[in-house]
């Protein structure tokens, strides 16, 4: 039965400590010192020991990396995982046809027999983090050269490695932080054997699909639910029928009461990237130069997906997943370029150097050692400039969005291997990309990639100088879309690659007669040729002048630890394990206009548009919320709360990280940020930076009144 219970380079250097109210992620094996003062002030009534514990389960045991790009927590002791719609999606994906489309229709496992095992997927806990920075820098001096530098911590993180004595299924990952000023070692252990367990249909889990994607007020039930399983022993073990559901150290309990405006939130997960210390020129430049590339290559790749998806349900289910992940940080970039301008973040910047230029100039050891680093960063930028706006160009169109030029791109490598590592390296890597291409040839649409390509080779030659081009290309593409079509077409049908069976009998081959056939592919020659000249023309500087930009940023980070002593800072996001906290807050996003902190069902049903792929609602929900049918899982109110938001510093990873309150259970399941504060990778505003979750109200409900998967409620622990 269902249970219901009532219930400074990591030290603060200096006696006063900037607040949350500046942002944070922070190593969860350091809240103790730096932290749990302030969360407790915030309204936390656990200890750091329970967030973080080596030697007894503690909150930390419950969190898992969920296939490395997103973020899950196990929610029963039953090894049942919950993580994001959108981080299932590929999963969801894989086992939907036209006949079952779980995508539209939902899925949901009755019992154990009916969960889905899904190759490739795994989730990986952390057992312990420790700092290593003194073996990490063992013999690195300051007049190393970057290259110089990092081969020496290479060298000293092997021995390292070779050292520690790991578990039997236990893994090492040795991760830098502060720019590279400080080595963090993570002890992992991964389990391969995850089940899909229940998704809702994407009329709930992705309600308001692009239009409302990364938008405050939300009404999205965005979750899935997945299970893990282990061996007898409740060790690793890749799939098999003998496999176990996975006994987990700690499982979080699930607070049916919910969080009201003011109380504390903690956000734990793996975010991914944030570069929140970057000089006010890099700012500039991404603001800019490099977002508006990357805008407008994937505006255009999703202008013709989006047509041929209206127009024919397989090619929907097909690019459903593609398009997604592509209009994700498509949608991302334009609200951070326009919340960077409107947070006059380069000002911001630039009024902190001021500040930091100032203090250097009251010590001399410091104005010696950093007197010129700001204007050499500068300077650096601006070589930098136009190699990072071809790059941002060329990379969107040979590696993001054109399946075709991913896949020259991979025959080239191939080639190249075979010739500088010879047939032994070649065949280890042949084995590896074909069973990663018949992944990607599985959504593969001819008639859909031949127009995308055309309409990003015609921007490319548009967009990028002449200099940067092959000169032979340009004529032959044209300036206009008919000409690029037409190009692309005959391009597409003269090719081998197009095809995978092709691909694998070409493979097949003996490797010098399978390069040789490769090598003669009007798709490789046609990527070679636009490929070349970036090679020479852009990639060594890009390279030259970014390298100087990462060694100037890690001196300007120790910097800025050294000169502002009185700050805290925590560092950026590197897909490593983190603590975010805050509060239940709502925000004013423009004059005279406050948002709420909750969301309703009620405003489902204001959106609901009959028919529409964003904004359909399933008949059995009008139905239960008709009837006010919604068990134990309605607010104080009466209403069901959908979505609910909070101050917690969040970024793409932290996807699928539970919402967890002030007694260590969970209250909701992050998933977005508001529009007006996607800038927070790059300039936390904490007046507008707000992460949005789905309430675990909401989950429970799907889970329980409209999916009628008692079952799995019955195996969680719900408190009151």
């Amino acid at each position: 039965m269902m249970r219901i219970i009532n219930s400074f380079l990591l030290v603060c250097l200096a006696t006063i400590c900037i607040g949350q109210s500046n942002g944070g992620m922070w190593l969860p094996n350091l809240l103790a010192e730096l932290n749990e003062e302030e969360m407790q002030s915030l309204g936390m009534q656990i200890s750091a020991q329970d967030i973080y514990d080596v030697n007894t389960g503690s909150l930390k045991d419950a969190i898992v990396h969920f296939g490395g790009f997103c973020t899950g927590e196990v929610i029963s002791a039953q090894g049942l995982v919950l993580t994001n719609h959108h981080c299932g999606y590929g999963q969801i994906q894989s086992h939907s046809t036209v006949e079952d489309n779980y995508l539209d229709d939902g899925f949901w496992a009755m019992d154990r027999a009916e969960e889905l095992p899904n190759p490739g997927l795994y989730v990986k806990f952390i057992n312990k983090i420790e700092d290593v920075t003194a073996y990490a820098t063992n013999g690195v001096t300051d007049d190393m050269s970057l290259e110089a530098r990092n081969e020496k911590i290479s060298e000293n993180l092997k021995i390292f490695k070779e050292k520690v004595s790991l578990g039997e299924f236990e893994e090492l990952e040795v991760k830098a932080f502060y720019a590279g000023n400080q080595y963090y070692a993570f002890y992992t252990i991964s389990y391969p054997d995850v089940r899909l367990v229940g998704a809702p249909p994407s009329s709930i889990g992705k309600f308001g699909a692009d239009t409302d994607n990364w938008v405050w007020p939300r009404h999205t039930g965005d979750f899935s639910l997945f299970r893990i399983y282990a061996d007898k022993n409740n060790n690793p073990a890749a799939y098999s029928e003998d496999n176990v559901p996975y006994t987990p150290k700690h499982y979080l309990p699930i607070n049916i009461s919910g969080a009201e405006e003011g109380d504390f939130t903690m956000v734990f997960g793996f975010p991914g990237r944030t570069n929140e210390y970057l000089p006010a020129s890099a700012v500039a430049q991404t603001a800019k130069v490099v977002d508006p590339a990357r805008v407008a290559m994937r505006d255009v790749a999703l202008k013709v997906m989006d047509k041929y998806m209206r127009s024919d349900e397989a090619t929907k289910i097909k690019y459903a997943s593609k398009f997604a992940s592509i209009a994700n940080y498509w949608k991302k970039w334009i609200g951070e370029m326009q919340g960077l301008e409107r947070s006059k973040a380069v000002a911001k910047k630039s009024a902190y150097e001021q500040d930091f230029q100032s203090r250097l100039e009251t010590n001399q050891e410091w104005l010696t050692k950093y007197g010129t680093l700001l204007a050499e960063l500068n300077e650096t930028y601006a070589q930098l400039q136009p190699y990072a706006e071809v790059n941002a160009y060329h990379s969107e169109l040979t590696g993001r969005n054109t399946l075709m030029l991913n896949v020259a791109y991979y025959m080239d490598r191939l080639a190249n291997l075979y010739e500088t590592d010879g047939p032994e390296a070649y065949e280890s890597f042949k084995g590896r990309l074909l069973n990663y291409l018949q992944g990607q040839y599985k959504n593969y649409d001819e008639e859909v990639e031949a127009e995308v390509f055309a309409a990003l080779i015609n921007l490319y030659f548009e967009k990028v100088p002449g200099k940067f081009l092959d000169q032979e290309l340009m004529p032959i593409i044209g300036k206009t879309k008919e000409q690029a079509n037409a190009f692309a077409k005959a391009l597409y049908k003269s090719s081998q690659l197009t095809n995978f069976e092709q691909l694998e009998v070409i493979l097949a081959l003996p490797a010098e007669e399978a390069i040789a056939a490769i090598q003669t592919d009007e798709m490789l020659k046609f990527y070679q040729k636009l490929n070349n000249p970036f090679k020479t023309t852009v990639e060594p500087y890009y390279k030259k002048y970014n390298d100087r930009a990462i060694d100037l940023q890690r001196t300007y980070m120790e910097a800025q630890l050294e000169v502002f002593s009185d700050k805290r800072f925590f560092p950026d996001a590197n897909s490593t394990m983190r603590v975010t906290y805050g509060q239940v807050k709502g925000y004013y996003p423009k004059d005279a206009v406050y948002y709420g902190t909750h969301t309703y069902l009620d405003g489902v049903m204001e959106k609901y548009v009959p028919g529409d792929y964003e904004f359909d609602v399933p008949t059995k929900l009008i139905h239960l919320h008709n009837k006010k049918d919604y068990g134990d899982y309605a607010a104080e109110n009466g209403k069901l709360p959908v979505n609910f938001i909070a101050s917690n510093h969040t970024t793409g990873g932290n996807s699928g990280s539970p919402a967890i309150d002030a007694n260590g259970n969970l209250i909701g399941l992050n998933f977005d940020r508001a529009w007006e504060g996607t800038m927070s990778d790059i300039n936390y505003d904490p007046a507008i930076c707000r992460n949005i979750m789905v309430d675990a109200r909401y989950i429970l409900f799907i889970i329980d009144k409209y999916a009628g998967a008692e079952h799995l409620i019955k195996e969680m622990t719900l408190v009151k």
